[in-house]
């Protein structure tokens, strides 16, 4: 039993070691963590997080979640940006990716418990939401027109999500609906609580070194919100999906 729990226990760091092994490459070599999503670049870097959440526990999601973090504060140490001084702060850069594995896993765990046809409608929930909220923005656009741009960026996100809705919905009705949930709200902790932290602590101070009035703050970092939040959870979904569906294979 003592070698069982030893080799589990061996087994599960070397997961931590490897995933975020992969995560800091991503981060470190310049362009790899990012992937075009036509205007926006979205993040990988939280990936491997959700996967080793999915596949060992919440436990070695929020291992890997939290040398995530650390290298976060690596980066900004060692290869500063006019808004590198947010990520110094533990609770921007650290609590967000540690939450990362925990809320992936848990949702995982609690999908499959209630089955696969709540998870769907659960799943259909979130992309009504993840509607609304662009719909709104691009309300805002128009209503305040500052740029063509932003009116552009959010018809493109709108198109985007409902593609991907119709897609999950029809193709994916038996299949990793779990899986589907766990990246998609795995990836929203991250946004969310690294934006949240970020506006709450430092909003200002944030929207001045991007060049932007300090009024604005609200509006600018949910605009950063919106850009990049969903072509990060769109791509989160296929890569996870996927790799994950790979990995059980092989088990």
């Amino acid at each position: 039993m003592k070698k069982a729990v030893k080799e589990l226990t061996i087994r599960k760091m070397m997961v931590v070691g490897l995933l975020a092994s992969v995560s800091i490459v991503l981060g470190a070599i310049p362009g790899l963590g990012f992937i075009p999503v036509g205007p926006t670049s979205a993040t990988i870097m939280h990936i491997p997080v959700i996967i080793g959440a999915i596949m060992e526990g919440p436990l070695v999601g929020g291992l890997i979640g939290l040398i995530f973090g650390f290298f976060s504060i690596f980066k900004a140490i060692t290869n500063p940006t006019p808004v590198s001084f947010v990520f110094l702060n533990p609770v921007v850069s650290v609590l967000p990716r540690v939450l990362i594995g925990i809320v992936s896993y848990y949702v995982y765990k609690l999908s499959r418990d209630i089955g696969k046809r709540k998870s769907l409608w659960l799943l259909d929930i979130i992309w009504i939401m993840l509607l609304l909220y662009l719909s709104y923005g691009l309300y805002v656009s128009i209503k305040e027109f500052t740029s063509i741009w932003s009116i552009v960026i959010n018809m493109l996100l709108i198109i985007l999500t409902v593609i991907i809705a119709i897609y999950t919905h029809k193709n994916l009705k038996d299949k990793a609906i779990d899986i589907i949930l766990s990246a998609a709200l795995g990836t929203l902790t991250n946004t969310v609580g690294v934006l949240s932290a970020i506006y709450y602590l430092y909003g200002e101070q944030f929207v001045e070194k991007l060049g932007q009035s300090s009024e604005m703050a609200r509006k600018v970092i949910l605009g950063i919100g919106i850009a990049n939040g969903i072509p990060e959870t769109i791509i989160a979904v296929i890569v996870v999906t996927n790799v994950v569906a790979a990995l059980n294979r092989r088990r």
